[in-house]
């Protein structure tokens, strides 16, 4: 069992719309960790404020951890992007990820292993929906 991870966004959005599954994945971690891209998409994904407030109680709840971006991230990120964009189809959004989970020392827990795939110093934990 690992102590403390961080979740890509599909992960949430499973347990959002009531997976039990995917919410005891969420709740075995001691410690649950998310990118600050990871709120951004999940609050993108919001049509109403109830939905944003909605979101927020969801990571409250859950106690989640908000990474910030940092320079060292951005900068990792980018490089993701320049070797695996055009060969892989990393995109910008899945690259912060990755480098968030690897500037923190921390595995990722994800369903989207094709996303992931080609950044190798990723620890990556493929959720099954």
């Amino acid at each position: 069992m690992v102590d403390i991870v961080i979740f890509d966004t599909d992960v949430l959005i499973w347990a959002q719309r009531g997976s039990s599954k995917a919410a005891k994945v969420i709740e075995k971690e001691v410690s649950r960790e998310i990118s600050i891209q990871t709120y951004m998409e999940l609050l993108q994904c919001a049509r109403t404020k109830q939905d944003h407030k909605n979101i927020k109680n969801f990571l409250s709840e859950f106690d989640f951890i908000v990474l910030p971006l940092t320079e060292n991230i951005g900068h990792r990120a980018l490089i993701y992007v320049e070797e695996y964009g055009i060969s892989c189809g990393v995109r910008a959004g899945d690259a912060l990820i990755a480098a968030t989970a690897i500037e923190n020392s921390l595995p990722l827990t994800s369903a989207n292993r094709k996303h992931f795939k080609p950044i190798k110093e990723l620890s990556l934990h493929i959720f099954k929906p």
